[in-house]
């Protein structure tokens, strides 16, 4: 329910006063019948009529408040929305090799890959996202799916040593475009995130980006990893010690493999870093929206002014009856 005149409404502010004046007066007036003591009356039974004694004022500013409403024109709304989406099919190509042990982001560059991922993920509830992993070889963790709850519990089982090791940079895009070149969707992305150079793989990632580029699919690569050394944990018997690791990023590859695909690269050099590069992608790839609204109301004022009559004939009914005074 919603009134088309909503400032008649404030017209209901006037009952105030006119209740406060009926209340003020009533302690005021005199008695009809005036008696030098009424003791004796005290325990006398008590007529249906004293009950009744405020009744016609009552209806009286129930009348007048439901004729303000109907000054404000009460009325029902039936809307439809039609919502047009075209979502976005997202694969998420993500490093495990175990050089993303290296702790320049906190808590490594896994963990921080894969914290912002999930917060990457939450924030497009409409799109079809899927994760492949790669090290030395490729395998898809998770198909591409709107089922984001199985998918960010999925992301949390991403850990390095599941695979071989190495870097099959050509190797994790090709998979990824595998699972995209099917896709119907308008715009298809590979997001592609590693620490280190290609040094394994039987298709080069280059050529894995010209085959992206064939099914019309954009690659936006992430290097991360800070400038010049990092510090890579090492398992020494039974406790863990520190190296110092020279962070070596093939940005020029990667560049390359962006510009081939129409995509972007991106250099994240620590955790704030990589969030801003996730924001920017979320910016450029943003899923296309059109809501058409249809709007219908019917007016609803007649109930209003019915029972407002209603409460004005009982009134004039009470005072000419039951309630009739004498003069």
């Amino acid at each position: 329910m919603v009134f088309a005149d909503s400032g008649y409404l404030f017209l209901l502010l006037l009952l105030i006063p006119l209740i406060v004046g009926y209340v003020l007066s009533r302690k005021k007036a005199d008695a009809s019948l005036q008696i030098s003591d009424a003791s004796v009356y005290a325990d006398a039974p008590k007529s249906y009529k004293n009950y009744l004694i405020h009744a016609p004022f009552i209806l009286r500013m129930l009348a007048l408040a439901l004729l303000i409403m109907v000054l404000a024109r009460p009325q029902t709304t039936n809307s439809w929305q039609n919502s047009e989406m075209e979502g976005i099919d997202i694969m998420l190509a993500i490093d495990v090799s175990t050089s993303m042990l290296a702790e320049d982001l906190k808590p490594n560059r896994l963990e921080a890959a894969k914290q912002v991922a999930a917060d990457f993920i939450n924030g497009r509830p409409n799109d079809n996202i899927g994760i492949t992993l790669f090290a030395g070889e490729s395998f898809t963790q998770c198909p591409l799916t709107v089922d984001h709850t199985v998918l960010l519990n999925l992301i949390k089982d991403v850990q390095c040593g599941l695979i071989e090791d190495g870097t099959a940079i050509g190797m994790g895009i090709a998979n990824a475009v595998s699972r995209l070149k099917e896709s119907k969707a308008k715009s298809k992305v590979v997001i592609t995130l590693t620490d280190g150079t290609n040094n394994r793989g039987d298709i080069s990632p280059l050529t894995a980006a010209e085959i992206a580029k064939s099914f019309g699919i954009r690659v936006y690569t992430i290097g991360v990893g800070t400038n010049g050394m990092a510090p890579y944990p090492y398992q020494v018997g039974g406790t863990v010690q520190y190296v110092n690791m020279p962070v070596e990023i093939d940005e020029k590859m990667l560049s390359e493999i962006a510009s081939i695909t129409q995509g972007n690269y991106f250099r994240a050099t620590s955790n704030s870093k990589l969030e801003e590069v996730y924001q920017e992608i979320d910016k450029l790839e943003k899923t296309k929206l059109s809501v058409r609204q249809f709007s219908k109301r019917d007016e609803k004022y007649e109930w209003f002014a019915l029972a407002a009559l209603f409460c004005i004939l009982l009134e004039v009914l009470l005072r000419n009856t039951i309630l009739k005074k004498i003069p």
